[in-house]
């Protein structure tokens, strides 16, 4: 936008047009464990992208569960005006809950969220169950998990 002065009028110049809207892909895994699977899933957006003459302007890949919401990667793709639209491969990836959130913020924008693998169920009670079943199941393995590594830390400094 530029401002002009003419005389003792001041004039406000819009441009013609806004700019256009990034478009990136967002990749996730929940443990450090599947960080290999990273890559691959990244090369999936980049290729559904291709396919579907989507010009996709980059992937960002974060290791994190699905359930934090202190994702940094996440958090400065969501706060960046620039991003208008965010290809995930699967709704759990981008995260467990809100996503229908993210998809309005997204609207607003003038983007939208796409879900290359949409087939999840409809119902929104079956919906709400399976997203309270799977934060239930993450936190007892995640508990299970960090007990495990604390035994295994505890015989080796026994030894």
């Amino acid at each position: 936008m530029r401002v002009e002065r003419i005389g003792r009028l001041w004039y406000v110049i819009l441009p013609d047009e806004a700019p256009a809207l990034l478009t990136v892909g967002y990749a996730r895994v929940s443990s450090h464990e599947q960080k290999p699977q990273l890559e691959p899933q990244a090369n999936r957006l980049w290729a559904y992208a291709g396919q579907n003459g989507i010009a996709l302007d980059r992937v960002v890949s974060e290791v994190a569960s699905g359930l934090n919401d202190r994702r940094p990667k996440l958090r400065r793709l969501l706060a960046d005006p620039k991003v208008g639209t965010i290809l995930v491969e699967h709704r759990d990836r981008l995260a467990r809950f809100g996503v229908g959130m993210v998809d309005a913020m997204l609207q607003a924008r003038g983007g939208r969220l796409l879900v290359i693998e949409d087939n999840e169920v409809d119902d929104d009670l079956v919906r709400d169950m399976t997203e309270i079943l799977t934060c239930f199941c993450a936190r007892l393995y995640g508990r299970r998990s960090a007990a495990n590594r604390a035994r295994r830390a505890l015989s080796i400094a026994q030894e």
